[in-house]
């Protein structure tokens, strides 16, 4: 019988490892459904007060009031707006960053909802309507319903949790620094060091519940490209007068999807070159001295983007001198590749399956969205994912898409963030460990 002894003693405490992970999976279900309507009114709150890149101010106090509420350490104008809270566990471990975005976008909401946005701001001068309307609302909230979660667990939490509450990620307007750069740079990664950082971003187009995401690459690089093309004015009825920008302009934009669709391998990875404006011109018969065209380039492989930018200044210099026309070209990356680091990303789906049951969470496929997530990713394992926002039984080619004036999110099930959120920080620990 004594032979048997040590065997039943290790069933045992594995049964009892095994409950306590069961039990504490349970406790967060539980205390994130108890949340749900204190994160809705959050979310709903910051929806309806929307604040444009690195002008989050009342949002950044909005959230650092609420941490020191439940005893974080809290530090406050992080990147100008930002907001970093510390949460120290009881129980020894690593630290993890958790991150949320903050600001909004300069759009004109369309959605019939009572919490619309009505909001005004300056943007570049120019008085403009500003909504939540890439979600971003979604994830703050989220992140402030986690923080009071993770603090009323806080004698059964291991390690370090930082909250990033990040301002900017749509991008510094002019010259200025901003979004996870400057945080990086400020040193929210450092004192002490993060072992690991996880980010969600609300998807429209997914149905509430779900969870996707996919080890590598994730998300798309994003480069702004700007082109200034210097012609000669002339009279519209004799062009061969002058040097026509417009004209050079076209033809530019036609040549730069040849390097979409016949220069790079797009079954390596995809390659997408959009020039979103073309600004030329004040009178039907005068052929003008300049056009602007600025745009965007997506890729999801660093070396094909090195390539791309190559092929681009190849291309709009050739078409400016075969045109004779001056050519002004500048590429600026805003983000590079976000990319899930496998190791990590595969040790965590069981807590991403715990928040959004098997059946709910799916590895997706990559997408030419763009995310300055990636930049933390740079210094530090890391794990982006999507999270559902679209109504049950809608189609998501009919559902208004991000960074658009119909975009809308159902906030029904965002506790399922929270669960995944608390799930992986208990989870990472017990892996670290």
């Amino acid at each position: 019988m004594k032979a048997y002894i040590p065997l039943l003693s290790a069933c045992l405490l594995l049964s009892l490892v095994t409950s306590a992970q069961k039990d504490m999976s349970a406790v967060i279900d539980a205390k994130a459904k108890a949340i749900l309507p204190k994160l809705i009114e959050w979310r709903r709150y910051i929806h309806q007060h929307p604040e444009l890149s690195n002008r989050e101010v009342k949002t950044g106090e909005y959230i650092a009031a609420h941490l020191r509420s439940l005893g974080l350490e809290v530090h406050d104008k992080v990147a100008k707006t930002g907001v970093l809270g510390i949460l120290k566990g009881d129980k020894p471990g690593p630290v993890i960053a958790l991150r949320a975005d903050i600001d909004a976008l300069p759009v004109q909401e369309r959605a019939d909802i009572p919490f619309k946005s009505t909001v005004t701001a300056e943007y570049l001068g120019q008085t403009v309507p500003v909504m939540h309307a890439c979600g971003h609302d979604t994830h703050t909230a989220i992140l402030m319903a986690t923080a009071e979660v993770l603090a009323s667990m806080k004698k059964d939490l291991p390690g370090t949790v930082k909250f990033f509450f990040q301002p900017a990620e749509e991008g510094a307007p002019g010259d200025e620094e901003g979004g996870a750069p400057l945080m990086i740079k400020e040193g929210v990664l450092e004192n002490p060091k993060v072992d690991a950082v996880v980010g969600l971003h609300i998807a429209g187009g997914l149905e509430i519940g779900q969870i996707r995401y996919k080890p590598g690459a994730f998300m798309a690089s994003s480069d702004w490209i700007s082109i200034r093309i210097k012609g000669k004015g002339a009279h519209g009825s004799t062009p061969w007068l002058g040097v026509d920008p417009i004209n050079v302009g076209a033809q530019i934009i036609n040549g730069l999807q040849t390097i979409v669709s016949r220069q790079e391998d797009i079954v390596k990875a995809p390659v997408v070159v959009t020039i979103a404006k073309f600004h030329s011109g004040v009178r039907s018969n005068i052929i003008p001295e300049e056009a602007i065209l600025e745009g965007t380039l997506r890729t999801l492989d660093p070396q094909m983007q090195k390539d791309v930018h190559a092929r681009i200044r190849k291309m709009v210099n050739k078409i400016g001198e075969a045109n004779n026309a001056g050519i002004e070209l500048s590429i600026d990356t805003k983000t590079q590749v976000t990319y899930n680091d496998s190791a990590l990303t595969y040790s965590l789906v069981p807590s991403l399956e715990k928040a959004a049951g098997k059946n709910n969470t799916r590895v997706s496929n990559w997408t030419t969205g763009a995310e300055d997530f990636s930049f933390f990713g740079e210094h530090t394992p890391a794990l982006f994912f999507n999270l559902g926002g679209m109504p049950k039984g809608g189609d998501p080619m009919k559902t208004g898409g991000h960074h658009t004036p119909d975009f809308y999110v159902d906030d029904s099930m965002l506790d399922v963030g929270v669960k995944a959120f608390c799930n992986i920080v208990f989870d990472f620990a017990k892996k670290k460990g």
